[in-house]
């Protein structure tokens, strides 16, 4: 990969001395190929031997990104061939000579000036764009039902004129060409400084390219948001690849007014005053008129658009300025602005976050606080950062799928199943949510509204699948999941190379390539503030301590949190299996084993629909126009291949966990496990399998529950919390309460947001809290007021814990 032996040599030179040991001769040598990692020994004159591990990254890396078969069948084969994955990787902040049309002394002492000027605007949004506003229909319209009944002379007409161009102003200004190189001059070096290399894709940045030049369509970029620099660092790569200046939206977050004038001078552009609300809490009148017409313009004129679907305090959550942005683009294509539009997901991955996570508060970002903020990530040690582009798909062809089409079955409501009751209309409606049935001409407003959340929800997912994993991801997630306690350098290693090999087994990329060693070491160093090395000499290994203060284990798993989304599947299989054993574990003999448990796969598949229909898709990166059951059997299918489930014949002598209810039945169940071929109630099933211990892989199973961990012990603490407040109240009073009834729960401030909101998102999908009213205020529901329905709902939840 381009630029990765300059970092290697940096970090090499940064490692403390207690990481720097010789492997020679070590048991660790002779796994490595095994692993798939290749190791030759070079001898030097001097005799010193140096170990060089060839590892299959450079030859056998799957190319992210693919569209979804079953919203965009038609978009599947387009923009994409076969040669696409082999044309190799990029550092797209590394200018040289080469990328200038002149050549000599000179142009290489200043070539990224050089280049950065040389750069060509391919569509800009017209000069006349103002009067085109004020032209537009849908602006006269507003115009003319709020002018009726005054006169209509010239001193009206320029005070509208006057609205107009201020709403207009407050959205965008005109891109200035000269502050527009010099800021991206400035970003070059900046991003020199902070990054070791930032890596893209050939074959990607070809299949965009490709897409740009499809005649009349227009580039809607849906992109993750991990931090303030993300839209500086993805304004620079289109400009530089020769996409065009995008129009960057930018989110709820507050600015100062020197700070704001300078992004939109630089191709930011802003939701008007009051558009940042839900629709139902606010009348959009004259500001949505000029937005929806603004966003029909920039379309039409081809012009690149970058929207970020969430924001950076709340991952994997649709925010509400993003609905709001890929409405007025879905308006715009249904209004016939355009003939249609390709949305082009994008994953972006940091090895370190630049600046860390951001922070939440209720003052305007000033240019003070960015510089301060530059500062420090460049105190810090160099990572590395990779942006992925997922392949365009139409989004005309994703609207005639999911718009008008047929109704998708009922799924079976949660809310009986955990309180042990029969299912009534309610839990059938409240079921209904996540999967509504076809369009009707009185729900049509309804529907395109759900579209656009199933849109953005969609385009998340793709680009959470899309991103590619970091060294300092897998480092965290082993140190946090399975070696809490501490682990040597060289099981570290071996456990390293493990989850690389089942990341690209699963059609999952990583951010780097190079020599095993220097990976971890490079991981180790960036993640050193919260690590404690203790050198062995007699043993000559390194015994690695992740901290166990709270702070700690928070940051390893804001780096870890990208392993949840690839190993999701597996994740929710194997605490589905953990709530299935918990079942069986009173009545199992001292002397059983796992060998010895045979699980029925119709309770499998239960336990995991249960589970599916807890979690929302958005929180695991699962695609969410997915049926549940079928998620399901591909769950148990990921199961049986990765080596924890075997397909198995129960006799008598196994125990079988199949202790559902059964009419007229006397006994234990668990006693009358019997596979002689019977038509009575009592028959076992006999698809059934075995617990077992994949090969070489001790404790998978372990470390897939404690993957989902996180997400369940903070639903477990929401439902205890939900004796607490005075019902009803507003929801945003109800979230802060949580947030900080969690932060004294964990010890650490603040909590994860994301879980939060998602949590309370989900009781209101579950019924346990319904809005009503106008304001909407949250209650809760009647049968969840007692402490016993409350109970419940805490056991259903931390059955599939594990500590």
């Amino acid at each position: 990969m381009m630029g990765f032996h300059t970092w290697v040599a940096t970090t090499t030179a940064t490692i403390p001395d207690a990481l720097s040991l010789t492997l020679t001769g070590h048991p660790l040598s002779a796994a490595l190929p095994a692993l798939g990692w290749g190791m030759k020994t070079w001898v030097y004159d001097s005799g010193q031997e140096l170990e060089i591990f060839l590892p299959f990254l450079g030859n056998c890396r799957p190319f992210l990104g693919r569209c979804c078969q079953t919203s965009t069948p038609n978009s599947w084969d387009g923009l994409y061939h076969q040669q696409l994955p082999s044309l190799g990787f990029r550092d797209a902040g590394r200018v040289t000579e080469e990328d200038t049309r002149y050549r000599g002394w000179l142009v290489r002492r200043i070539c990224g000036f050089v280049a950065v000027w040389g750069w060509e605007v391919p569509a800009d949004t017209p000069g006349d764009l103002p009067a085109r506003v004020c032209r537009s229909k849908r602006v006269r319209g507003v115009v003319t039902g709020r002018s009726r009944g005054s006169r209509g002379d010239n001193e009206s007409h320029q005070r509208w004129k006057e609205k107009i161009l201020k709403v207009l102003g407050e959205i965008q200004a005109p891109l200035s060409l000269l502050l527009l190189r010099l800021c991206n001059w400035a970003l070059l070096k900046l991003l020199n400084r902070l990054f070791l290399s930032v890596q893209l894709h050939r074959g990607q940045l070809e299949m965009v390219l490709r897409a740009a030049r499809t005649p009349g369509v227009p580039l809607v970029f849906l992109s993750r948001h991990k931090s303030q620099l993300d839209g500086l660092l993805l304004s620079f790569l289109l400009f530089s690849q020769g996409l065009g200046v995008p129009r960057v939206t930018v989110g709820s977050q507050s600015y100062s007014p020197r700070l704001r004038a300078l992004l939109a001078r630089l191709g930011g552009i802003f939701l008007p005053s009051g558009m940042e609300q839900p629709p139902r809490n606010r009348d959009e009148g004259l500001p949505g008129a000029v937005l929806a017409t603004y966003v029909e313009e920039v379309l039409r004129c081809r012009q690149p658009l970058l929207i970020f679907l969430e924001e950076p305090p709340v991952p994997l959550r649709l925010s509400t300025p993003a609905r709001e942005w890929l409405a007025m683009v879905y308006r715009a294509l249904r209004d016939g602005a355009v003939p249609d539009v390709l949305l082009v997901p994008v994953g972006i991955a940091y090895d370190v976050t630049p600046g860390g996570e951001a922070a939440r508060g209720a003052q305007p970002l000033g240019l003070g606080a960015c510089l301060w903020a530059a500062c420090r990530a460049l105190r810090r040690h160099r990572g590395c950062a990779r942006v992925d582009f997922g392949q365009p798909f139409s989004l005309q062809e994703f609207a005639a799928n999911n718009l008008i089409g047929p109704s998708c079955a009922v799924e079976e409501p949660l809310l009986p199943a955990i309180l042990g009751t029969c299912p009534t209309q309610l839990d059938a409606k409240a079921a209904a949510t996540r999967c509504p049935g076809a369009v009707t001409a009185a729900g049509l407003e309804a529907a395109e509204e759900m579209l656009v959340t199933r849109l953005g929800l969609h385009a998340l997912s793709d680009s959470v699948a899309c991103s590619a994993v970091t060294a300092v991801g897998i480092t965290s997630a082993l140190l946090l999941h399975k070696h809490r306690e501490g682990v040597f350098l060289s099981r570290l290693m071996l456990d390293f190379a493990w989850l690389l090999e089942e990341i690209l087994l699963r059609q999952r990329d990583v951010a780097f390539s190079g020599r095993l060693r220097a990976l971890v070491r490079h991981s180790l160093v960036l993640l050193g503030p919260r690590l404690t090395l203790y050198h062995l000499p007699p043993v000559g290994d390194v015994l690695v301590v992740p901290e166990t203060s709270a702070v700690a284990l928070r940051e390893l798993g804001h780096h870890s949190a990208a392993i949840l989304p690839v190993f999701a599947s597996e994740a929710v299989g194997a605490c589905a299996i953990r709530a299935l054993l918990m079942e069986m574990l009173p009545f199992l003999g001292t002397t059983a084993g796992p060998s010895d448990i045979v699980l029925s796969q119709d309770k499998l598949h239960r336990k995991t629909l249960e589970l599916l229909r807890l979690l929302p898709p958005n929180l695991l990166g699962l695609q969410p126009c997915q049926r549940l059951d079928c998620r399901s059997r591909d769950i148990v299918d990921k199961l049986r291949l990765c080596g924890l489930l075997k397909a198995e014949e129960p006799d008598s002598e196994r125990w079988v966990c199949d202790l559902a209810p059964r009419p007229f039945r006397r006994g234990r169940p668990w006693a009358a496990a019997d596979s002689t071929d019977s038509d009575s109630d009592d028959e076992v099933p006999k698809c059934c399998f075995k617990l077992s211990e994949p090969k070489g892989l001790p404790g998978f199973l372990l470390f897939l529950c404690r993957l989902l961990s996180p997400v369940l012990r903070t639903y477990t603490r929401a439902v205890a919390f939900l004796e607490r407040p005075s019902w009803p109240q507003p929801e945003a009073a109800y979230v802060e309460a949580l947030l900080q009834f969690l932060a004294e729960e964990d010890g650490f401030e603040p909590p994860d947001t994301s879980l939060a909101l998602s949590s309370v998102q989900t009781f209101k999908e579950l019924g346990v809290l319904e809005e009503v009213g106008t304001p909407p205020l949250l209650h809760l529901t009647q049968p969840f007021c007692s402490g016993a329905s409350r109970a419940k709902l805490g056991a259903f939840i931390q059955q599939f814990t594990q500590p």
